[in-house]
Order: structure tokens, then sequence, then C-alpha cells
């Protein structure tokens, strides 16, 4: 059914086969997620030189490592010599350089060649030529954000827009202060369903009345199915009777000092294309990072964000982690059902957007642009 034959009232959704082909997924690794702004890991944890952590960009595992000059680098994982993956562990520290276990290429925390075995034989091989390919790499909000791509878009222009799009301007999150911040809790859900399903679930609150009874007790408006990303600027409001973003409406924990009168006792969901979630709330921030692994399976880091004295503190953080905690694993049940109908011919040609929706088919339209065809 397209556009032309349905009621006004509803949009198509991508087809079936948008979810599940893995063509199509690789033609995502390759123009999306190999082509734009990916917010890989957060900066504090890799805190001192020699530091390094690899993580999944798409179809490349890349190393990103905190240099003796105290800089985050990030290089594609793979030996100049023969093509071995050089570091193997997703995490950990190195004291100067990392060498391949195959023939023992040895590099420096800068990506250069340091040492090979007979190098100093090889007068003609350029250490720096031969040395690990960077990958372009930014700090924002306390995070590493890699970029694959030759020439990287203009971070101002995706990355920082999107956020822009939905608050109405970067001094809304700024105001945050998401960099200082301190890591209180880190969940990871290995979630069997395409990366496209999660993004859906996220941009949209029609399905907030019925699989999340603990996100509308604290956000009453919620209920009525209009996500806080449907408005630009707007933040959906505490009910009246809460007095925090917490599992059961209690008290939250210190306000960040940043925060303005018209963001307290409200909530911020932004989408930032095309694997980040953030969401603020004037006592801690979430932080959602995806890694797209199959057609059918996506990795999701949720990273749980306060004032370091809170956390240092030794405070009790359950009841603030427990709300959105219950929100993500209602959210990825709901994202896994609908991936298990994925391939059915019900499906072939999509289901449809109600008019809260509506703005989903904006991302659906972005999808399309990106990796071409119809």
């Amino acid at each position: 059914m397209t556009a032309v034959d349905l009621p006004q009232s509803l949009l198509p959704t991508l087809p079936g086969p948008h979810y599940t082909d893995p063509a199509i997924f690789a033609r995502e690794q390759e123009r999306i997620f190999e082509a734009g702004w990916f917010c890989a890991v957060r900066s504090s944890d890799l805190p001192s030189p020699g530091s390094f952590e690899t993580v999944q960009v798409g179809r490349e595992s890349v190393l990103i490592a905190r240099g003796r000059d105290g800089a985050l680098r990030a290089f594609l994982n793979v030996c100049r010599h023969r093509g071995a993956r050089l570091c193997t562990d997703e995490k950990g520290s190195v004291k100067r350089a990392f060498q391949c276990m195959y023939h023992a290429w040895t590099y420096g925390l800068d990506g250069k060649l340091v040492a090979a075995p007979n190098l100093t034989g090889m007068p003609d091989v350029d250490r720096v030529e031969y040395g690990l390919t960077a990958v372009h790499l930014r700090e924002w909000l306390g995070y590493a954000w890699v970029c694959l791509a030759e020439e990287a878009p203009s971070f101002a222009d995706t990355v920082q827009a999107d956020v822009s799009a939905r608050l109405g301007g970067p001094g809304e999150i700024e105001a945050y202060g998401i960099e200082n911040l301190s890591l209180g809790r880190r969940i990871e859900y290995d979630v069997r369903a395409n990366w496209k399903q999660i993004i859906e679930n996220f941009m949209e609150c029609y399905h907030c009345a019925t699989i999340h009874p603990e996100l509308t007790e604290v956000l009453p408006e919620f209920a009525d199915g209009y996500a806080a990303q449907y408005f630009v600027g707007h933040g959906a409001e505490f009910g009246s009777d809460v007095t925090g973003f917490t599992v059961d409406g209690g008290d939250g924990l210190q306000r960040l000092p940043g925060v303005g009168e018209h963001q307290d006792r409200r909530y911020y969901a932004i989408t930032i294309r095309p694997q980040v979630f953030v969401n603020l709330v004037p006592d801690h921030v979430i932080v959602h990072r995806m890694f797209p692994l199959a057609p059918d399976r996506t990795l999701v880091r949720c990273d749980w964000l306060y004032l370091p004295e809170v956390v240092e503190s030794g405070a009790d953080l359950d009841r603030s982690v427990e709300l959105f905690h219950r929100v993500n694993q209602q959210d990825f049940e709901a994202c896994e059902r609908c991936q298990q109908a994925m391939g059915s011919r019900a499906y072939a040609r999509g289901g449809v957007l109600v008019p809260s929706e509506h703005h989903i088919g904006e991302f659906h339209a972005w999808v399309r642009a990106q990796v071409g065809g119809s």
C-alpha cells in the first residue's frame, strides 16, 4: 500500500525487508555507520595514557586509545603488515605501545610504527606511512565520537544539529554539563531486533500507556501518546505529586547546577542519528549508545550519569536507575516482538504510522536517503 492509497491520518512505514535483509543492513553499515559520526566510548573510560577500548563501528573494529599527551586518538584495529587484528581485548591498558601478536609489528599510542623485526634493515619503510590507519575523532558531551569516512561530515550540521532540532538550541543541553558528570551505572542490553526498531520505539509514545506504567505515573502526559520528541523544545512535565525521576516518583538526587527553572521537573528526549539517545532530567542524564551487529541484533549500552559528588558519596542510585531500566526492558521486549514479524508476508509492504507517530516518517526518509534505493 502506498501513501496515496492510505487514509489521510496514516503514513506508510519502511517495508519489512528493511529490518531483515542482510544486503540492506550491509548498505546501512557502509553508508550510515561508517560514513557519519558514531558515538563510540565515554572519554572518562580511558583515564590515563595507554588506556584503550575497541568498538564495532559498522563493519570495522576501531581502536581508541589515550596518548602520552593526554589526547584520545582512534585507529582501525588492523596491523598494517598482514592484516591481523591488533587488539583482541575489548578494553585494557598498555604501557607504551600496541604489538601485533603475529609478527610483532609495534605501534606507538599515536599510531606510528615504532618497531618490527628487521625494520632497521628496511630504511625505505616510512614509519608514519605504515602506521595505523587513523580515524576522525571528536569529543563532545563527555564522549568520543568517531567517523570512518575519508572526509568527515560537519559535526555541527549533523550531531549538534539533531540536538538543536529537538531542544531549540545547543545551550539547552550544554546547561546539563554532561561532560563533567560521573558514571553512576552502566547496563548493557543485547536486543534481538533491528536498530531501526529501537530508534522508532524511542521516538514515539503511542505505546507508553500500554507498556510503561511506571513512566506514565511520573510523566502523565505520556499516557496521551505524544512523546517529548514530538514538540521542538518541549519537555514532558512531572506529575503534580512527583518529586523525582525515580521508579516510585519519590525524591531524586542532587539537582544539576546548570539546569534552568524552565527545565526543572521536566524530561527531555533527544535522538542523535544514527545511534544515540540522550535523556535529560534535573538530577541526572541517561545516554544510550547503540551498536548494530546484525539485521536482527543490536547491542545497547546505557549510561546513567550524575554529579561526581553524588557518585563519590555512595548514594543509593537504585530507585533512580530502576525507572529507565524498566522502560528499557519494556521497550526492547516490544522491539523484539516486532522483529519476529518483519519477515512475514503480512508486513512485506510495511505498516502504518498514526498522527502521533508521523514524525517517524522523517527518520524513514533520512534512512532511505542514506542507503539509496526505493
